[in-house]
């Protein structure tokens, strides 16, 4: 999917002048750089298809798609505010104040749409972070298994085997050292 980018003739850009510097659209490929910039671009069903596409696309979270739901409806339902805030008739029949107000509006639901975009990327960094340390436990877990392991045959092999070989040594050595005491002192 190619990310569109930001037309600057757009009718109603003027709006976000100011709002929104390049560096909170995200990484360019990122659902938040996607939805923002379709979002500026005036192409709302797009933005809204998108965040619908990315909830229904398979995750390697299982609870991914339980903890962004409401946060995709929230967000869908903030573009279609900025849609009818935008496009809204008679703008410029308003007054200053008025056309001043609905801008802020415009501003106001930009800022929390992009917000609510950073916590679901935040959802999924937890997610990754998550299972990222359930596999170190996973693994150091094992490690520690075979460390045990190797540890307890180690012991098995020194008391079944150099220890039932060493009271042989020993047994014998006693045995002759006996034997000696015994021919040098005549018992």
């Amino acid at each position: 999917m190619a990310v569109p980018a930001i037309k600057k003739s757009e009718e109603g850009s003027e709006l976000f002048a100011g709002a929104i510097d390049r560096s909170d659209l995200g990484i360019p490929n990122s659902l938040r750089y996607g939805v923002l910039t379709q979002v500026l671009s005036a192409d709302y069903d797009s933005a809204i298809e998108g965040l619908k596409d990315f909830l229904d696309r398979p995750s390697p979270y299982p609870n991914f798609k339980e903890k962004a739901t409401r946060y995709i409806n929230h967000c869908i339902d903030l573009i279609y505010a900025i849609k009818a805030k935008r496009s809204f008739p008679g703008i410029n029949s308003l007054t200053r104040a008025k056309q001043q107000e609905l801008r802020e509006k415009f501003k106001e639901h930009f800022r929390e749409l992009q917000y609510i975009l950073k916590v679901i990327e935040q959802i999924q960094t937890d997610l990754r972070i998550s299972d990222v340390r359930s596999t170190v436990y996973v693994v150091r877990a094992l490690w520690i298994a075979l460390i045990s392991i190797m540890v307890l045959a180690f012991w098995l092999d020194i008391i079944n085997g150099l220890a039932h070989t060493s009271l042989i040594v020993f047994d014998d050595l006693f045995g002759k050292l006996a034997n000696f005491i015994a021919d040098k002192f005549g018992l």
